[in-house]
């Protein structure tokens, strides 16, 4: 018989990333912050997350995993042939080794929370949005 998963509370999730070495501060406020959010940031890598209101789940995304550039989380963007962090200010191309950390960092931050972990993002770094050049203005 399989065993039930127990879904952590959102303290305890916020106490799981600060032992798995996370640096867990308040988020900076902003037009769209909910109240009490929180910036979790390692290595290069950030997003922010509030308690969530859902029973299921404790802990709702703000802001999804990106690298930090500028004090912003880069979003990745994938165009076909590189994959690049975006930001409102910056566009900078994506290194192997910061691929790597934000795949790390994702994972990581999942299994704290107690969220699936689907198949095909397990196998490597998914982008959050896809512009390939041929298939602009389509």
């Amino acid at each position: 018989m399989a065993k039930m998963k127990t879904v952590p509370t959102f303290d305890e999730v916020l106490a799981t990333l600060g032992g798995e070495k996370f640096d867990v501060s308040p988020a900076a406020e902003g037009a769209n912050r909910a109240e009490g959010a929180y910036r979790i940031s390692r290595d290069g890598c950030a997003a922010e997350i509030a308690r969530s209101t859902e029973k299921d789940a404790p802990v709702r995304l703000l802001t999804g995993a990106g690298w930090v550039l500028g004090g912003e989380i880069g979003r990745l963007v994938d165009r076909g042939y590189q994959k690049f962090f975006k930001t409102s200010k910056l566009e900078v191309p994506a290194t192997a080794d910061q691929l790597h950390a934000l795949h790390r960092f994702r994972e990581d931050m999942k299994e704290a929370a107690g969220a699936i972990v689907l198949y095909n993002q397990a196998l490597g770094t998914t982008s959050d949005r896809y512009e390939y050049d041929r298939l602009k203005g389509r």
